[in-house]
């Protein structure tokens, strides 16, 4: 009997040390959980952090992409995460075409004054999808994700909204080009109008209802020949179906405002040129064909009449984007419009107001680069370009206070520094 009251403490002692060691290991793994998972920027507030981004069961769909689930959602995660403190005006933005020009800009813009960012391309093949993937490239090195899909994929836009709650969308995903439409017009209709359609149908449903600003085009004054431009101006004779898509949108967005009380800004680009640009544009085949030798096509109207446009830089359409975003006002839904409020509805020009002709656009070109250009004029043909545009920009300065400060000389010469670069580098 006593020697069994002395083994018995010893085979309690090793299940015991066994037991408290599996017990002791269990609450460190816990409580290291609790920690990681659980980081509250004080005891008595959620950080911005947390309140922005929702808890996620799916997974952004990102093709092609060989990350697994996890790490997709973690690099979407990171990308809306801010970098240091947050403002009262901080900002959660979808940029849809976030891979193109303006896009590209955009991003960048926001990012780098602290907002929180998540971009959307399909990185279609309209122009080299190389200088698409640059831009995205860059974007990454800055901390923005872009997630390739279409903005008509419905299940992609419901998981990205379902995953991050955005205070703001900018919209500027479109298939871009007047003379295109004329080779490839579905594109058009899929890309302008059904894919606007698609993120209004996605962000009506939303609660709260983030603010849209979108991007329209000074190609849906058409036929106007009132100058300059003004917002208050007739639209109803497009001269392109580009222009056509475009002022559908403006119609589109005045039902959704009406209808779901959704706050929409268009914005009328005029003729948006300069680093990282598109090389359908002009300025950028000039440039290219000049340092090639190659000839320059340049057109002109009847009696060789110049051709003028707005040319705008695009640091300058960065700031009335960036302006509209942080006057754009917040969607009320129809439960605010049942109470008396409106959500608002508005349109400006983005453009520069000071109109150049194309001859000057080249003779600057042969001065940056130090090399004659190979001219071959040749008369409008009638593919939907018009002769001359010119933006009223009263209305962004007064609502906006929007200035554009960058003249043609000094845009081009910043593109041409980039293009030269950009090229020898690739």
């Amino acid at each position: 009997m006593e020697k069994e009251n002395k083994r018995k403490p010893k085979l309690w002692h090793r299940f015991s040390a066994k037991k408290v060691t599996m017990i002791f290991s269990f609450l460190v793994v816990f409580i290291l959980l609790i920690i990681f998972l659980h980081k509250p920027s004080s005891p008595t507030s959620k950080s911005p952090t947390q309140r922005i981004v929702k808890e996620t069961h799916s997974i952004i769909h990102s093709k092609p992409s060989s990350a697994s689930p996890a790490s997709l959602e973690r690099v979407v995660f990171n990308s809306v995460t801010p970098r240091g403190s947050i403002s009262d005006h901080h900002k959660v933005v979808l940029v849809t075409g976030a891979a193109g020009f303006v896009g590209t800009h955009v991003s960048l813009a926001l990012k780098r004054r602290g907002d929180s960012v998540v971009g959307l391309d399909n990185f279609n093949r309209y122009y080299d999808p190389k200088l698409k993937r640059s831009r995205q490239d860059l974007l990454l090195n800055e901390g923005v994700y872009v997630v390739e899909g279409d903005i008509n994929d419905m299940a992609l836009l419901n998981r990205l909204f379902d995953t991050v709650r955005f205070t703001h969308v900018m919209h500027l995903a479109a298939q871009a080009g007047v003379r295109y439409a004329m080779k490839n017009p579905s594109s058009y209709i899929n890309s302008n109008i059904a894919g606007f359609v698609s993120l209004l149908e996605v962000c009506k449903s939303l609660n709260p209802k983030p603010a849209i600003v979108w991007a329209s085009s000074s190609s849906v004054y058409g036929l106007n020949t009132k100058l300059p431009f003004s917002e208050e101006d007739r639209t109803d004779q497009p001269a392109s179906l580009y222009a056509a898509t475009k002022k559908a949108d403006e119609e589109i967005a005045h039902s959704y405002n009406h209808i779901y009380g959704l706050s929409l800004t268009g914005l009328r680009f005029f003729t948006v040129y300069g680093p990282w640009g598109r090389p359908d544009m002009a300025y950028f085949e000039f440039t290219k064909n000049i340092l090639k030798g190659k000839k320059i096509t340049v057109f002109q109207g009847p009696g060789g009449v110049s051709v003028g446009r707005d040319f705008t830089y695009i640091d300058d359409v960065v700031k009335g984007c960036v302006a509209s975003l942080d006057t754009a006002g917040k969607s009320i839904g129809r439960e605010g419009k049942r109470k008396g409020l409106k959500a608002p509805l508005r349109v400006f020009n983005i453009g520069n107001t000071s109109p150049e002709s194309v001859e000057k656009l080249v003779g600057i070109l042969e001065r940056l680069l130090k090399k004659k250009a190979m001219r071959d004029v040749q008369e409008m043909p009638k593919n939907g370009d018009v002769m001359f545009t010119h933006a009223n920009i009263s209305l962004a300065t007064r609502e906006l206070g929007y200035k554009p400060t960058t003249d043609l000389e000094t845009g081009l010469k910043k593109f041409v520094e980039w293009y030269v670069d950009w090229i020898q580098k690739d």
